[in-house]
Parts: structure tokens; sequence; C-alpha cells
């Protein structure tokens, strides 16, 4: 493990302190390696939301309420003829 040193404002340090008593850590390294690993699951899931954001509008093709209401269709008749369900 490396080490590494850290300065902090003596308020921020206090504030840090106060978070960790309340919070029960039992020391600072413990509450600082949980913050990092708190903020390195936000920015992934950033990421994550900025490829799917890319992938979601990358469809320039429109779709008409007519072919939304065919989709349907095909879909409930595709589930009845599965269950054995006869339409009329």
């Amino acid at each position: 493990m490396t080490t590494i040193s850290i300065r902090f404002e003596d308020d921020f340090l206090k504030d840090i302190e106060t978070a960790m008593r309340d919070n029960r850590y039992s020391t600072k390294a413990e509450f600082v390696r949980e913050a990092i690993r708190d903020k390195i699951k936000d920015l992934e899931k950033e990421k994550a939301l900025m490829r799917l954001e890319k992938v979601y509008g990358a469809s320039k093709r429109k779709t008409t309420d007519a072919q939304l209401k065919k989709a349907r269709e095909k879909a409930v008749r595709q589930l009845a003829k599965k269950h054995g369900v006869k339409l009329d």
C-alpha cells in the first residue's frame, strides 16, 4: 500500500472529524478511502449515462403512431399464441 499526504484547512478537517464521529469511522484514512470510492462510483455512473445518452439519441428513425399500434398488435398475437389464448 502506498502512503500519500493530504493537507486540509482546519475548518474542513473539523467537518471531516464530525462526519467521522457521526458515522462511526475509526480513522481518517478509512473515511477518505470510502469517500474516494464513492466518487469513483459516481464518475462511473456519469460515464455510463453519457454512453446511454449517445446510444439513445443515435437513431434518426421516427416511429409513427400507426407503427406502434401495429407492433403492439403483433406482440399481443404472439403472446396469445404462446399461451394458447384465442383472440376474437
